[in-house]
C-alpha cells in the first residue's frame, strides 16, 4: 500500500466512524423514524452521498448502529477481571458492571428501546447479533459453573435465565427512568436511589442462583 492509498483508507475509516457516531446521537435523540439522514450527515460533517456510499441505506445504517452498541458493551465487558473461583463476589461484580454501563451509556438503552418499538426488524437483518449476544451470555457461564462446583449455586440453573434476570433488572429501571420518576414521585436518577437499587438487585441475583438450605 502506497502512502496516498494509506491516507485515503484512513480518511475513509474516519468518515465511516463519524457517520456512525452521528447516527447513534441522532437515533438516540430522535428515534429511528424521526432520525433524518440530512441531520446525521450534518452531525458527521459529511454529506448524504457518503452516508449512502458507506452504509447503503438508513435501515442498514441502523443495523450497524445496533451491532455497534452491542460490540461496545462486549468490549467494555471483556476488560473486566472476573475471578470464577469466588463466584458470589464475581457475580456481584458483573451485575455492578452491567448496571453502571446502562447508567453511563443512555444511548445503549435508547437504541435497544427503539429497536423493540420496531419489533426487532433490524436485529433480524444482522448476522452479527447472535454471536454478540452469545458472547455476553457466555461471560456468566464460568461464574455459574464454579458456583455449582463449589456447592453454592443450584444445579438446575439455565444460564440464559440468569442473563435475562440481570439484564431486565438493569434495563427496566433505566429505560423507564422518567416515567418512574413521575409515577413514584421521586427522582430515580438521583445517585443514592441508583446505588440503593444496585444493592437490591445484586442481592436478588445472588439469591436467585444460590442453593436453598
Amino acid at each position: 500500500m502506497n502512502k496516498k492509498t494509506g491516507i485515503r483508507a484512513r480518511q475513509a475509516d474516519q468518515t465511516r466512524a463519524r457517520i456512525l457516531q452521528a447516527a447513534i446521537k441522532v437515533f438516540t435523540e430522535d428515534g429511528y423514524s424521526g432520525g433524518r439522514i440530512e441531520r446525521i450527515s450534518a452531525e458527521a460533517e459529511s454529506n448524504d452521498r457518503m452516508l449512502y456510499y458507506y452504509f447503503g441505506s438508513k435501515e442498514k445504517l441502523f443495523v450497524r448502529v445496533l451491532e455497534h452498541t452491542y460490540e461496545q458493551f462486549n468490549l467494555a465487558e471483556s476488560t473486566l477481571h472476573l475471578d470464577p473461583t469466588t463466584p458470589v463476589q464475581t457475580l456481584r461484580q458483573l451485575v455492578a458492571f452491567i448496571w453502571d454501563y446502562y447508567v453511563t451509556h443512555p444511548e445503549f438503552v435508547a437504541i435497544l428501546s427503539i429497536e423493540n418499538l420496531h419489533k426487532g426488524k433490524h436485529a433480524k437483518q444482522s448476522g452479527e447479533l447472535r454471536r454478540l449476544s452469545g458472547e455476553a451470555v457466555d461471560v456468566l457461564r464460568p461464574i455459574i459453573e464454579a458456583g455449582q462446583q463449589q456447592g453454592l449455586f443450584r444445579q438446575d440453573i439455565d444460564i440464559k435465565h440468569v442473563y435475562l434476570m440481570v439484564a431486565s433488572l438493569c434495563y427496566f429501571y433505566n429505560s423507564n427512568l422518567h416515567t418512574l420518576t413521575s409515577f413514584l414521585d421521586q427522582d430515580m436518577a438521583e445517585p443514592q436511589h441508583r446505588q440503593d437499587w444496585l444493592g437490591f438487585i445484586s442481592d436478588l441475583v445472588v439469591r436467585g442462583v444460590m442453593r436453598l438450605p
